[in-house]
């Protein structure tokens, strides 16, 4: 059975290339319909936090991958990496090394200086030297002297690596937490993971604990390195970026459904195909159409398919969407929106997302506003215009019907052209100057909230 596994250390929130990983790993084991593990690789001490686990956990769960085991905690089984540190001395596969920080640091610097690749040298690894009393020991893995490291990977093809380029890499500090490397590989064999999918920052690391595996006996995975995400300006990506958590993208009004189909473009495709549900990516989903080219981030391409998944949502959904993710928002557009209108638009996706919307909070309230489409559309003119629509629109029956009738006579009786009060009305109830057809948009809002935007618009 498949078993693939999402590892992040909860030293930060979830971010986008941690979200692309688990969302790879996860969609693989549903695929073959295998299982997939979450494990919290928790022992950094110092910067590991309960709140950034939780940040982790919120982040998964809002983005729909649910695992199937865990989560596992690395330092709720500091004995068994101990236990398997100790079975490594006795067969003579690693050794205790009590070189001091400043021996390794005067080591490095020598090598340096010599032109020579800073590593340690394995003084400590077939000594016969008493330890110096008091002092505590490292323990080291006994690296192989000759050979190569071969593995086929499932996304980069055939990798080799040299044993002379590894160094003796510690296994168990001095206060007996496990190195990242020894950590995972004892993970992954009491764990039973079949497949490792990681970002391709791993492949260094990859050789190192293949050797791990095999000194303690256990079958070697099939590794899947994943490219890097890069910024549009090709490097690496960052905060500047958009590299945030994705609880931040849940509090700007992305949907879920469009934050998982863009992260599964990242990097794989299947066709040509640009959207796709959930279920589809699950059948899909193959490591042979993962790039070995570093992915690009696109914020203008998240922002657009935002939009497309937000204008296939019915209006009913769209509203309880809105009170689910911001409990302020949705009594705002509530107290705004008329239900009889809903109820008739809502037939299907909300006809009364346009082009621009891209964002839940974007249809509830038109609160931002450049200043440069106010002064063009609302100048005195625009002001009479929204100001004499008051009084047309006060005695309208309230209906998509009845606001469009009582639009086109008020731009018939005084003699304008149709954007000459249309671009003000759209302007006074939206503060934008593209939206979906205005009247549909009138009609859909409660008069009262119309009428007193149009009074405010007018009143400069």
């Amino acid at each position: 059975m498949v078993r693939t596994r999402f590892a992040p250390s909860p030293t930060g929130y979830l971010h986008i290339g941690g979200a692309r990983t688990a969302l790879f790993c996860w969609a693989y084991a549903r695929r073959h319909g295998g299982k997939f593990i979450l494990r919290v690789e928790d022992t950094d001490r110092e910067r590991s936090t309960q709140d950034s686990v939780q940040a982790i956990l919120d982040g998964l769960a809002w983005l729909g991958i649910d695992w199937d085991e865990g989560p596992y905690y690395q330092m709720q089984r500091l004995a068994r990496y101990g236990e398997a540190a100790e079975r490594l001395l006795r067969e003579g596969k690693a050794y205790r090394c009590y070189c001091t920080r400043e021996e390794l640091d005067a080591m490095r610097e020598a090598q340096v200086a010599r032109g020579e690749k800073p590593r340690y040298d394995r003084r400590w690894r077939d000594s016969t030297e008493t330890p110096p009393a008091g002092r505590q020991a490292v323990i080291r893995f006994k690296n192989p002297l000759e050979g190569a490291v071969t593995w086929d990977d499932l996304v980069k093809g055939p990798v080799t690596v040299s044993n002379e380029e590894l160094d003796d890499l510690v296994l168990v500090r001095a206060d007996g937490v496990p190195t990242y490397n020894f950590g995972v590989v004892v993970d992954d064999v009491d764990m039973a993971m079949t497949h490792v999918i990681r970002g391709d920052d791993h492949v260094n690391n990859t050789p190192r604990q293949i050797n791990l595996y095999r000194a303690l006996g256990a079958d070697v995975p099939h590794f899947a390195h994943v490219p890097m995400i890069l910024g549009a300006d090709g490097q690496r990506l960052s905060k500047r970026h958009g590299a945030v958590s994705v609880l931040q993208y849940r509090d700007e009004g992305f949907l879920p459904d469009a934050l998982v189909n863009y992260l599964a473009r990242l990097g794989w495709s299947h066709g040509d195909e640009e959207m796709f549900t959930r279920a589809e990516l699950v059948e899909w989903f193959d490591l042979e159409h993962v790039s070995r080219s570093p992915a690009r981030w696109d914020p203008e391409k998240l922002k657009w398919l935002n939009g497309e998944y937000l204008k296939r949502i019915p209006a009913g959904d769209l509203v309880e969407g809105i009170r689910a993710r911001n409990p302020a928002v949705h009594a705002e557009i509530v107290a705004a929106m008329d239900p009889i209108a809903m109820t008739a638009v809502g037939q299907g996706s909300w006809s009364l997302v346009g082009e621009h919307e891209a964002f839940l909070h974007e249809l509830a309230s038109p609160v931002t506003t450049d200043p440069a489409i106010v002064a063009q559309y609302l100048d005195p003119k625009g002001r009479a215009i929204v100001g004499e629509l008051v009084a047309a629109l006060e005695p309208v029956e309230w209906s998509a019907a009845g606001v469009k009738a009582a639009l086109q006579a008020f731009v018939k009786g005084r003699g304008l052209k149709m954007p000459e009060v249309m671009m003000p009305l759209r302007v006074a109830v939206t503060r934008r100057a593209q939206t979906k057809a205005i009247d549909a948009i009138v009609a859909a809002l409660r008069k009262e909230v119309v009428l007193e935007r149009l009074r405010h618009a007018a009143a400069g």
